[in-house]
Order: C-alpha cells, then structure tokens, then sequence
C-alpha cells in the first residue's frame, strides 16, 4: 500500500467577497447621507430679475356728484309728466302737470282717440335707442338696472302720450281748474327721480356712500300719474355743465393720481374718454378718495348717480421682483471723504488701532459701499465696523467717529454665490410685486439673480441651491 494514500493534508480555506454587493452598499450609505445633508440643510430659492410692469387695476365705479334742484309740489293731486327726461329744458318751460280733481282723466276717458298714435318718428327714434343702449351695457350681477329701464321706459311712453295730448288740448288754459301746471324754474336737464345724493358734499364721504344696494333702497322713482302731497318731489334740476366724479382709493394711489394732476377717463358706458382734473379729499371717516372734475358730458350721465370708469394712466416699468424679496438692513453711514483706495483698488477706510506699546497706527480695513445719498455720505456694512471706531481722513489730520447709522432697502444679490444686499428704488408696488428703477448705481440689473425669500439669508451667506 503506497503511504501516500494515508496521508492527510490541511485545506486552507478562502473568503469569497461580493464584489458587487460591497459596491451596492457604498451607494445606499451615500445616498443615505446626502438624503440626511439635504434635509437638514437650509434651502435658498432664487428668482431672476426681469423688466416688467404691474398688474394694476385702474377700473373704479364712481358716484357722479352735480349741482341738482329738487322742485316740490304745490299742490297734492296726480301728477303728469310732459317734458322728456334727460333733455335740456328753459325757465319757464312746461315740465309737469297737477290733476288736482281727476278732471284730466276725465278728458282722457271722454276722448278715447286721444290715445292712438301719440308716439312719433323722434319719439320711437328715442325709445329705440334707450333700448339699445341698455341692451350694450347691460351686466348680470347688475340686474336691479332692468327695473330702472322698466320704469324709464313706461315713464317716457307716458310722457309721449301726455306730452302728444297736452298739444291737441287747445282749451286747456281756458279749464285752468282741470290741471295745474309746472314749469321749470330754471334752466336745467330734467331728472325724474330722487336719491338723497343732491345736497351731499364730498368732504363729507364715506365708505357707505358705495354702498350700491342700499343706494337701491333709498332711491326714490317718480312716476307720472302718482299721487303726490304738498311738499313731494316733482322733478329735478341738473343747471351746470361743470361737474365730478368721486372714487374710493388707498392712500398710495391717492398720491399718484395728485401728482398727475389731471387724469384721462374712459368711460365704461360709452366708451367715451375726457380729462379729469384731480383733488384729493380726505372723506368724514379719513378715507382716502378723489375727485375727478369734468367741464362737459353732463348730460350724457346726468341719469347715472354710478358710473364705471377706467383711468388711462401709463404703466410704470422697470425691474419686477416680488416682495418677498425685499428687506430693510441698517448701515453705518460715513462721509465719502473718508473713504480711500487699498494697494488693490478696492475701496475702505483707515480705522485707528493701537499696537502692544499702545501707539496708534492706521489701520486699512476694506469695505463696500452699498449706497451715496445726496449730502456724499456713504453707507457702509455695520458687520465690518463697530460703533465708536474712528477713522482717519487720507492726507489729513480730521477724523470721524463712527456713531450714525440708516437703513437701506433691498435685495440679496446671489450672481457670485453668496448673499449681496443691493439697494433699490421702488417706483411702484401691488400686493406680490414691486417694480424699482434700474441700472442704478448700486443696484440690480436684468436678468441677475436674488434671493426669493430675504428672511432666510444673512448677508454674505453662501448659497447653496
């Protein structure tokens, strides 16, 4: 038997690793961590500058304030309407009538021909373009003016037919105990309704006033044929062709419109467009409202106690940012001749340190300069200095003491990856955005970039989107 056979030899044994495994786990545990790292780290959003305009809405609806006269009746009875409402009448022109004893009726009924054919071609021409006038303008959420087109259709029907009757009644006069009559007495347009708005001034607005439903409530319809007492309101009188329209606004747009001055008008009934001169009025409740003063169209609204208008202005342009993106930051404020050149050209200043042998030497610290206002004092970072420091003035024995401060408003400009307050000018702002003026000297141009939200940066934060 060969020995070989019995001999027994130690096997050493080998780890087999997987590869692939090992790999696969690296990438869990790595992306496992930058998954922790990005969740607890503060996320910056930026936003890119652009030119733009606001959004603003120049669309107000107005009351019409005018100078009115309501004419009383002197005598009770059933009133009759001969003039047309809206056209202009004269002093002592034929407005209404006063049936003091129902004799007119009585004409009426006895001559029933009287009746027929009473409209002519102007008077149709007139109802056919109060018709299409309505049918225009007419707006759903607006729906109590179908009532008032009813009764200013039915009213000027009637005052057709009893304007049409009082020509062919040749024996009125003569039966003076038949009808009372009425005449204007003054020059004016007539207006057949009352609303309370005729002695109201505008110093004495309120909000309550563009109140448009409760308006409905209060306003009073004359209509031919009523009954009226001693004392009610027959007609009533607009004699000037000056008058205003008066609109609620916020304090900043009260502002922009006084300095205006005088304002373009479209409005929205007809289109029609006119120049309105401008006063602000501070209302009985402090409100903010204004005035617009027309010298013409009178007439052609004198029906209208509120009137839509849309104010033409020319939309202010520039850089549009949100307002999120704007913030106030304090500065330390140092006249410019204090200001110097370092050996690289960058701007600072000689700030007064002392060394261990207590002599005072002059010390460059750099600095930015983040805005110049008008008496050359720069504004300076307040992380930089301290309060107290004194500086030196280059080639000069004057020094400053650092004890003033303003603030600026802004935004953190992040082009070069790190939060750089600039400066800005707001020429205009809304709820969301502001548009400020651009390629100011320390301020933003197009297309850089900010941060969104300037609440979660620091100024000269890195930024890490």
């Amino acid at each position: 038997m060969n020995s070989h056979d019995n001999k027994i030899s130690d096997i050493k044994k080998t780890i087999n690793l997987n590869m692939g495994l090992i790999f696969f786990s690296v990438i869990m545990i790595y992306l496992f961590v930058m998954i922790i790292s990005f969740m607890r780290a503060k996320h910056i959003t930026g936003y890119q500058v652009k030119t733009g305009s606001l959004s603003v809405s120049n669309i107000y609806e107005g009351i019409a304030i005018r100078d009115e006269t309501v004419v009383t009746a002197g005598c009770a009875g059933y009133v009759n309407y001969f003039a047309t409402e809206g056209e202009k009448v004269g002093t002592g022109n034929l407005v209404c009538g006063i049936d003091e004893t129902g004799a007119l009726q009585d004409y009426i009924n006895q001559n029933s021909d009287a009746g027929k054919n009473v409209l002519s071609e102007r008077d149709l021409s007139s109802l056919k373009n109060e018709m299409i006038n309505f049918s225009s303008g007419f707006n759903e959420k607006d729906f109590s003016s179908v009532y008032e087109f009813k009764y200013a259709i039915e009213g000027d029907v009637l005052k057709f037919s009893n304007r049409n009757l009082l020509n062919s009644m040749e024996d009125l006069k003569a039966q003076s105990a038949l009808i009372k009559l009425c005449n204007s007495p003054a020059s004016g347009v007539v207006v057949y309704s009352v609303d309370g708005f005729e002695t109201k001034q505008p110093v004495n607005a309120q909000k309550s006033w563009f109140d448009k439903e409760k308006y409905e409530e209060n306003k009073q319809q004359l209509i031919n044929n009523e009954i009226v007492s001693i004392g009610d309101p027959l007609f009533k009188l607009s004699d000037n062709e000056n008058w205003s329209i008066l609109i609620e606004v916020d304090e900043q747009r009260a502002a922009e419109l006084v300095e205006e001055k005088y304002v373009k008008v479209k409005f929205l009934k007809n289109q029609y467009e006119s120049w309105g001169k401008v006063t602000e009025v501070t209302g009985a409740d402090d409100g903010h409202y204004i005035l617009l003063s027309f010298t013409n169209s009178m007439i052609t609204f004198v029906l209208d106690r509120y009137i839509n208008i849309e104010l033409l202005l020319d939309a202010e342009t520039g850089l549009k940012v949100p307002n999120s993106a704007i913030c106030d930051k304090s500065f330390f404020i140092v006249p410019m001749d204090f200001l110097t050149k370092g050996g690289d050209g960058n701007d600072g200043i000689l700030r007064e340190t002392y060394n261990e042998d207590g002599q005072m030497i002059p010390e460059f610290i750099p600095v930015t300069i983040y805005n110049v206002d008008d008496e050359n004092n720069a504004y300076l970072d307040d992380s930089i200095l301290r309060l107290g420091d004194r500086i030196d003035m280059p080639d000069s024995q004057s020094t400053f003491t650092i004890s003033k401060s303003g603030t600026l408003t802004g935004v953190y400009n992040i082009n070069k990856g790190y939060a750089d307050f600039k400066e800005i000018e707001i020429l205009n702002s809304n709820e969301e955005y502001s548009i400020i003026r651009s390629n100011t000297a320390y301020g933003l141009v197009a297309y850089d970039y900010i941060v969104l939200d300037a609440s979660s940066v620091e100024t000269d934060e890195f930024i890490y989107e």
